[in-house]
């Protein structure tokens, strides 16, 4: 049995993926405020659906001669104790009155398709573009966590799934500006090379400037909290200094860690503005 207990099969390996989940579920959450056992089920269903994602890609590399065959027996293992998590939780859901939650899961499925194309064709690296349509799916966790937290479907639940998704895809499109600079030579970083900087993060900066004009302008009308741009200040903050100070030589750890804090810090300054009218 000791066989199917591999790491690399059970859980996902792109570490920075887990606070695309994470996010929107907490922010959700903290929105709908009231937690019951249909929370409970809700995040149980979340990310055991989540975790699904590993398994299945490990038996497609797997079909495709990408990874040795003796690896399809415990992912056939962890794909069902994943689904039958997932199956259960869902229908803890529905017994509950939320069945209509699972709709939100339909777009996932042609996304989730779509990746594991792109893994049998060895394309699945370097894809901002699926990376950005997938966290908007996973961005509606926020939507049916905070529909079950106030027991009631209510409109502002989209609101809360376009913020996240547009603060998830602007952490993406930045991450790959950080990324590219990591192989910039030193005279490309030097004071001389400012525009080049901006040049090169300008779509990061303009995701970023987008969603900080957007949360103002939300705020300014009432449609939301008045201060809930200041999550997104901080995210545009960050972005300028990342064109500033370029990442030459730095290592993808670093940048990862260095995005997780931002995320985690966009996360709860959302979850307190929230709730600050």
């Amino acid at each position: 049995m000791k066989h199917f207990f591999k790491k690399q099969i059970a859980l996902p390996q792109d570490h920075g993926s887990w606070v695309f989940i994470f996010s929107p579920l907490l922010v959700g959450i903290f929105a709908g405020r009231d937690f019951s056992f249909a929370t409970f089920s809700l995040i149980v269903a979340a990310m055991s659906a989540f975790m699904i994602r590993q398994p299945m890609t490990v038996m497609v590399k797997a079909y495709s001669d990408r990874r040795p065959r003796t690896d399809l027996p415990a992912a056939r293992f962890w794909l069902v104790v994943y689904g039958s998590i997932t199956a259960l939780a869902l229908l803890g859901l529905i017994l509950d009155g939320f069945g209509y939650i699972l709709y939100l899961a339909v777009p996932g499925v042609p996304v989730f398709a779509w990746h594991l194309w792109l893994v049998s064709q060895r394309a699945e690296r370097r894809q901002a573009g699926v990376e950005v349509i997938a966290t908007g799916v996973l961005s509606l966790t926020a939507p049916a966590a905070y529909w079950v937290g106030i027991r009631e479907y209510d409109s502002v639940g989209w609101w809360l799934w376009a913020l996240t998704w547009l603060q998830s895809a602007a952490s993406i499109v930045y991450a790959y500006l950080r990324l590219s600079q990591r192989d910039w030579e030193q005279e490309q970083a030097s004071a001389g090379r400012r525009s080049a900087w901006w040049r090169a993060g300008s779509r990061a900066l303009g995701y970023t400037s987008f969603n900080l004009a957007l949360s103002i302008l939300l705020g300014i009308l009432n449609l939301l909290p008045s201060f809930i741009f200041i999550p997104f200040l901080a995210q545009w903050l960050e972005t300028l200094w990342g064109i500033t100070h370029p990442a030459v030589g730095w290592k993808p750890t670093r940048i990862g860690i260095r995005q997780l804090i931002v995320s985690v810090l966009w996360t709860v300054l959302f979850i307190v503005f929230w709730r600050t009218p």
